[in-house]
C-alpha cells in the first residue's frame, strides 16, 4: 500500500538532524555495526528525488544529550552548514529526569528554533511519544503531553511542519521498540522515516501506520517473564548511569558531522 503525499514537496538538496540517541538511530544496527536510525532513512527518501551525489546529508545527533548540550553543540553547527532543511528533535532526555518543568524547557526549546529559523529554510519539529506502553515512563505520560502541547504552539508560531510521534499509533506495538524497550527497532525508525516523509510531501514507498501481522497469544506469564528480563538487562544498568551522573553519549561524536554526498 502506498500512502498518499500531502503536497508537493518542496526541492530539498540538504539536509542535518539535530537530536540524541533518537535521532542517531539507536536500536537501528546497520551491516557494519553503525546505528542507521530514522533520519538516515528520510535522507535516502529525500536524495532519491535528486540526480547522483546532488543531496547532502549530516547527521549532528549524539545519544543521551539533554536539550541545552544539543543547542549549545549542535545548532551552532547546523547553523553554519545553513542546509535547505533541518531536524530538529530535542528535550525527551530533559523530560523523563524527575523535577524538570516542561513549561522551562519549552522556553528554552523556542529559542534554539528562533536561532535555527534564521539560517535554515525548512525546520521540522519533533513530539515526543506517546509512553503509555512503557513501564519505567509511563507515569510521564502527562509531562511528555504537556511538552507537546508546547512544541506544537512552537511550530504554529515558525510556520514548522511537526513530526508527530504522539499520534503515530503504529509505534504502539512492541515491535517497533528495541529490546531496551527506550529506543525504536529497526522496524520502528523506518515507520517515523516514512512518516517525516509524508510530512514533507514526499511520496513514500509504504504507509507507515500499516497494521502489524497478528502475533501468536502470549500468556501473562510470558509478560512476566519479558518484564523480569528486561529489567535485569536494561533497567537495571540504566539506573546505575542515572546514579553516577554517566550518559550513553558520554566520549561519542556525531556520526556525520559534515553535509556530504549520499
Amino acid at each position: 500500500m502506498t500512502a498518499e503525499t500531502t503536497s508537493p514537496a518542496p526541492d530539498f538538496t540538504s539536509y542535518a538532524a539535530v537530536g540524541d540517541s533518537f535521532t542517531e538511530g539507536v536500536g537501528d544496527p546497520g551491516p557494519d555495526g553503525a546505528f542507521v536510525g530514522w533520519a538516515d532513512r528520510l535522507a535516502v527518501l529525500l536524495a532519491d528525488r535528486q540526480p547522483e551525489h546532488a543531496f547532502r546529508y549530516a547527521n549532528l545527533a549524539v545519544r543521551g544529550k539533554l536539550l541545552d548540550q544539543i543547542v549549545s553543540d549542535q545548532v551552532p553547527r547546523a547553523r553554519e552548514l545553513s542546509p535547505d532543511l533541518v531536524t530538529f528533535c530535542a528535550g525527551g532526555n530533559d523530560v523523563i529526569r524527575p523535577g524538570t518543568d516542561p513549561d522551562d524547557l519549552a522556553e528554552r526549546f523556542e529559542k534554539a528554533v528562533n536561532a535555527l529559523t534564521s539560517d535554515v529554510g525548512t525546520v521540522v519539529l519533533t513530539t515526543g511519544f506517546d509512553t503509555r506502553g512503557v513501564p519505567v515512563l509511563k507515569h510521564l505520560r502527562g509531562k511528555v503531553a504537556t511538552y507537546n502541547g508546547h512544541v506544537r504552539a512552537i511550530a504554529d508560531r515558525y510556520g514548522c511542519p511537526v513530526l508527530d510521534l504522539w499520534s503515530l499509533r503504529s509505534v504502539q506495538d512492541r515491535r517497533a521498540w528495541d529490546a531496551d524497550r527506550l529506543h525504536l527497532s529497526a522496524e520502528g525508525h523506518t515507520r517515523v522515516a516514512l512518516r517525516a516523509g509524508q510530512i514533507l510531501g514526499v511520496e513514500v514507498p509504504a504507509d507507515p501506520d500499516e497494521e502489524w501481522p497478528t502475533l501468536p497469544p502470549r500468556t501473562p506469564l510470558d509478560g512476566r517473564r519479558d518484564d523480569i528480563q528486561w529489567a535485569r538487562e536494561y533497567l537495571v544498568p540504566w539506573i546505575g548511569r542515572r546514579l553516577r551522573g554517566v550518559s550513553s553519549g558520554d566520549h561519542v561524536s556525531a556520526k556525520r558531522p559534515d553535509l556530504l554526498p549520499l
